[in-house]
């Protein structure tokens, strides 16, 4: 059975239905030969019973005229006359008056003389007459002149024509009309349904899984068997199903995120600017009394001010990259000595938390596909979140790694490491570790910009750790 159907869903509807129809052909014919069959029993069955009863028996009378001309002693020793009277039927010698003046067999009635209009009667051979007539001349010696042959009517039929089947029929042609028309038509039905059958089926899971798709059912799933056609469209419908689930997934997700992003951008800006307000309001209240309090004040105002404008830049930048007006500039360019600027310019604030850097860029150009200020934002985050949140004298390693289908960039510390239970939602906008983030005042934005920047060149962000290296980012971008 699941042979049959693997063999149906390769074959195409076409091929299907013609094979459907030279079976009903096929059926067709059979039942044709069948009625044939019918009819021609029929008419044998009629004509056994019509027919003497040995069907090589001759029925004219020259030929027995011709065997009682050879002279035998005993006429009953032919093997024609013998025939004739094993059949019922016998031969009268008439002179030239027709009188009978000599018999051959049992005669069946008490005639012992004919009149012309009696034996031409005779001759016609009528349906209602009780014997069948034939007639020869006799060229013997003496009074004998003609042979007649008789033999019961009711065992020989006339037929002006054999192929006239229609005079043979025990039935009426209109009773096999009507039997041939009915087979047909039953015929046509059980074709009918079985064509129906085939092609309603997989239109009905059709219908059922578009039904269930309306009711927002993005789950629903198709299994067809049946022609390649229907195959083709259940796995059209399949993969519809998949991208309007998964779009329906993002969608929600997306939905999600943006509360999420609001409300914790709203929590995060909230204790910056109670901040703020209270420093404020104790500098308008007059509550530092000199000049030192005053400027560490102040000195908590600005610094907390830094920290909103630093997170609504970052929320903006995060923002941007998802606009469909933003335009980005990816192009085959080379890497290395792009890789070398950035870290220039980053190189002050390196040296200002005292980390220790190794910094490895292969000498040869080294090519990929990228956006420069969206590489460079990766890169600058990546190495902010390593300053941000380990201690003075971590190593931190650089490294331009070529492959044949991408370039990797790694950016690897010594440091305290991130969490193993933050690893899954560590790119997640506003998601600080506390444990080894204490202090910072991190907005929790750099690393969801730095994955959300390298998916939009097509590369990928991975962290992962080895050996003494706690923090390893590695960033996958295509070369070609």
């Amino acid at each position: 059975m699941k042979r049959q159907r693997k063999a149906r869903e390769k074959r195409l509807l076409q091929t299907s239905l013609t094979l459907d129809f030279l079976l009903f052909n096929f059926f067709l014919l059979l039942l044709v030969l069948i009625v044939y069959l019918m009819v021609s029993l029929d008419v044998v069955d009629f004509r056994i019973s019509d027919q003497v009863v040995d069907p090589d028996l001759n029925v004219e009378a020259h030929v027995y005229a011709a065997e009682l001309n050879k002279g035998r002693e005993d006429d009953s020793t032919s093997t024609e006359i013998q025939r004739l009277m094993d059949s019922g039927g016998w031969i009268e010698i008439l002179d030239e008056d027709r009188s009978v003046i000599r018999r051959i067999g049992d005669k069946q009635d008490a005639v012992i003389h004919y009149s012309e209009s009696e034996l031409y009667a005779g001759l016609e051979n009528r349906s209602d007459q009780p014997f069948y007539y034939s007639i020869s001349q006799y060229a013997a010696e003496g009074d004998a002149q003609y042979v007649l042959l008789k033999i019961p009517r009711d065992l020989v039929s006339i037929r002006i024509n054999e192929n006239q089947l229609i005079t043979n029929l025990k039935h009426p042609l209109s009773f096999y009309i009507m039997i041939g028309i009915g087979f047909v038509l039953l015929l046509i039905f059980v074709y009918s349904y079985w064509v129906a059958r085939r092609i309603k089926k997989p239109l009905s899971i059709l219908s059922q899984g578009l039904t269930q798709m309306i009711q927002g059912n993005y789950s629903t799933r198709l299994s067809i068997s049946a022609e390649k056609e229907f195959v083709q469209i259940g796995e059209t419908f399949n993969y519809m199903a998949d991208v309007i689930e998964n779009t329906s997934a993002e969608k929600r997700y997306a939905e999600e995120s943006k509360q999420r992003l609001i409300v914790d951008l709203s929590h995060d800006l909230k204790t910056p600017i109670t901040s703020i307000q209270g420093y404020a309001q104790a500098l308008v209240e007059g509550r530092g009394e000199n000049k030192e309090r005053q400027q560490r004040y102040l000195g908590y105002i600005y610094n907390k001010s830094v920290q909103v404008a630093r997170m609504i830049q970052n929320m903006l930048e995060l923002l941007k990259v998802d606009s469909p007006d933003y335009h980005m500039q990816i192009q085959k360019r080379e890497i290395g000595e792009f890789v070398r600027e950035v870290m220039a310019d980053t190189y002050g604030e390196i040296e200002q938390k005292h980390f220790v850097l190794h910094m490895l860029v292969p000498d040869q150009e080294i090519y990929a596909r990228y956006d420069p200020e969206l590489l460079s934002r990766v890169i600058q985050n990546l190495i902010t979140n390593a300053l941000s949140y380990n201690p003075q004298g971590t190593e931190l390693r650089v490294e331009l790694i070529p492959l044949d289908t991408h370039v990797v960039i790694e950016v690897a510390d010594t440091g305290v490491g991130i969490p193993q239970e933050l690893w899954s939602t560590i790119f997640d906008p506003f998601v600080r570790g506390d444990e080894a983030r204490t202090g910072t005042g991190g907005t929790g934005l750099g690393l969801a910009i730095a994955r959300r920047n390298t998916e939009k060149m097509g590369g990928r962000l991975i962290l992962s750790r080895r050996g003494k290296e706690t923090t390893v980012f590695t960033i996958q971008i295509p070369n070609g």
